[in-house]
């Protein structure tokens, strides 16, 4: 039995809710490593962030080949970009897919293997309730909806080997994406609760998918939505 803090790998921890897990992790006892392009926000003695541009396929194939005893990932980087069909950039899309999708893949090959030879391990993706669709946001819609399946299907593979796999799809929330010029044509819609998510509220689901006490839990894609899934 491992005595010492477990290792999570938790990706977008200077902000938001990819900050908002990690501080949870911290403060739970986890041993957790922040992968990211900007310079870190966070300061523990049990944190260490790695620089990384998760749209770039060499350098997240670089960082992940040195990683060693993970025993959960989060992958809750995120890049939003808008437009409707007759102004969707192909630059705009190709750039959500490699930080969604494509840094997903690479992280998962890397580390999901060594998980299932132990029989132990979990796998978070910050998916997002505009996976189902909506205006504006074709592009990024899609990449979110990839998520959801790349998440069911490798969840199936490796069930039998204990290892889980999840996604955690939140409405409009409370960082500071909200604020990016970029989506200044899509205004978020709040949330029938009258209020948006909080980061941490998002976290203290994440860190309970991490736990023993999930394990029962995988190939799910968990709303947290402040009843935005609701008919209403």
């Amino acid at each position: 039995m491992r005595t010492d803090a477990r290792h999570a790998v938790v990706t977008g921890t200077t902000s938001g809710i990819g900050r908002a897990i990690a501080a949870s992790l911290l403060d739970a006892g986890w041993r957790v490593t922040g992968l990211d392009l900007a310079k870190p926000t966070l300061t523990h003695a049990a944190f260490d962030s790695w620089t990384v541009n998760l749209a770039s396929p060499t350098e997240v194939d670089q960082v992940v080949a040195q990683l060693r005893e993970v025993d959960a990932l989060v992958h809750a980087a995120g890049v939003l970009r808008v437009g409707r069909l007759q102004d969707l950039g192909a630059d705009d899309g190709a750039l959500m897919w490699q930080v969604h999708v494509d840094a997903a893949t690479r992280l998962c090959k890397a580390l999901v293997p060594a998980m299932a030879a132990r029989a132990d391990g979990r796998v978070v993706f910050i998916g997002s309730r505009v996976a189902q669709g909506m205006p504006g946001r074709g592009q990024y819609a899609a990449t979110k909806a990839a998520v959801i399946a790349l998440a069911r299907s490798w969840a199936a593979e490796v069930a039998p080997n204990g290892v889980t796999l999840n996604v955690v799809s939140p409405a409009a929330t409370a960082t500071g994406m909200l604020k990016d010029p970029a989506r200044a044509a899509s205004a978020p819609r709040l949330p029938p609760i009258g209020r948006l998510i909080e980061p941490a509220e998002i976290a203290q689901l994440v860190h309970f998918l991490l736990s023993p006490a999930a394990a029962a839990i995988t190939g799910q894609d968990i709303a947290i939505c402040g009843g935005a899934s609701l008919p209403h």
